[in-house]
């Protein structure tokens, strides 16, 4: 329970960005009150990576992240970088492990680094007051930010906003940053789901029945992104690591009028055609031979799908160059995404022309910052969303 009414800095959001920048405030000497709406903290920290919580990546720059303004996310970055958190990790004890790409994960649990941050925030003498929801908030003639809960009011020098964004409605997703963000003059930048599953409109998914459940590596490509990991056919679309990522970048272009189709390569790393003519004289169907390189009911039914049932043998150069294009080039346009139901983060939110890159303090709001996911920031999948989080929330931390 709170000691006071009155701090120094006030978090709202007791997520990852919310601890970490609680923590770094309460290790600075500053009184801080962290408020959440939830029953449960940092449930998005405890469901992340099946579990385990993909924390971070060991290679991040600002190429992995997508906003309106690319440069924004380097100050941050630069000044806690994931070495910095692992260094955190270790110093509590916590093992983990590299999977591919450069992502680490707990070995045991998610739940070690919920416990990590609350330790972080303990040491910090962090107040607590969870759940509570905030019902206004209002700028005092001193300057002081006003912070009313069905638990009572509170004032602040420092009113830090790290409420998220809003995938994932069921574990308490809210728009309470955005509404914020309006009251006070910043500018929003329209929030979409992202790392998320496409949908295709009922004509394709029809001709796609026979793939549906197939899972394969492309290359997918959409909108100036390119991914090399696998693909899943689904009953509604397509999903995997390699959709959810180009997901992103096709909503992204959605958000400016200009939707792009996914073109998915399904030899990545090989010349389809010189494959394809080294074969040329073989009496296999097209699926039979598609079948060496991915799996099997896939590859028979994609080539049916297609139209691709003669024995190479018996095609000229032509059909083989068409083949070869149709391999590398499967073009397929969603009619949309599976929401933020599904989403893992959210595309867009608070405008960065209107924080500091430094601080993440709102430029025509002194003492108003914005961090984490409630901000046009959003990563690749594979731990940059987090390191956003640690680094945004340290940088806040360090300011207030």
């Amino acid at each position: 329970m709170p000691h006071s009414t009155r701090y120094d800095v006030i978090v709202l959001g007791a997520g990852a960005a919310g601890m970490m920048c609680a923590a770094q405030a309460g290790q600075r000497g500053r009184s801080v009150l962290l408020i959440d709406h939830a029953q449960k903290r940092a449930e998005k920290i405890r469901i992340s990576g099946g579990g385990r919580c993909n924390f971070t990546n060991l290679d991040v720059t600002a190429g992995h992240y997508l906003s309106r303004n690319p440069h924004f996310c380097r100050s941050a970055l630069a000044r806690y970088t994931p070495h910095d958190f692992i260094a955190m990790v270790q110093r509590h004890g916590i093992r983990f492990h590299e999977k591919t790409l450069g992502q680490l994960f707990c070995d045991e649990s998610s739940a070690q680094i919920i416990d990590m941050l609350e330790a972080e925030c303990e040491d910090g003498k962090v107040d607590w007051l969870q759940p509570a929801s905030v019902a206004h908030v209002e700028r005092s003639a001193d300057s002081r930010w006003l912070v009313s809960t069905d638990r009572g009011e509170f004032d602040t020098a420092a009113l830090v906003v790290a409420t998220g964004g809003l995938s994932i409605p069921k574990i308490g997703a809210s728009d309470i940053g955005y509404r914020l963000a309006r009251q006070f003059g910043l500018g929003i930048i329209e929030p979409r789901p992202a790392l998320v599953p496409l949908t295709l409109d009922r004509e394709t998914l029809d001709g796609l029945a026979p793939l549906a459940g197939a899972s394969f590596a492309v290359e997918a490509r959409s909108a100036g992104g390119t991914f090399r990991e696998q693909a899943l056919v689904t009953h509604k679309g397509l999903s995997g690591p390699a959709i959810l990522q180009i997901s992103s970048y096709w909503q992204a272009a959605c958000s400016l009028g200009a939707p792009e189709p996914i073109v998915l390569d399904l030899l990545p790393g090989e010349d389809t055609l010189e494959w394809l003519q080294s074969h040329r004289h073989s009496n296999s169907l097209p699926g039979n031979l598609l079948a060496e390189r991915l799996p099997k009911r896939f590859a028979r039914a994609w080539a049916e799908l297609h139209g691709f049932e003669v024995p190479l043998a018996q095609l000229g150069d032509k059909a083989i160059t068409h083949m070869a294009h149709a391999l590398a080039n499967w073009t397929l346009s969603p009619s949309g995404t599976q929401g933020f139901a599904k989403a893992e983060v959210t595309l867009g939110g608070v405008d960065t022309n209107a924080l500091s890159s430094k601080t993440m303090e709102a430029r025509q709001q002194p003492g108003l910052y914005f961090i984490g996911e409630v901000v046009d920031v959003t990563g690749h999948l594979g731990g940059y969303n987090f390191q956003w989080a640690w680094s945004s929330g340290f940088a806040a931390g360090q300011s207030v």
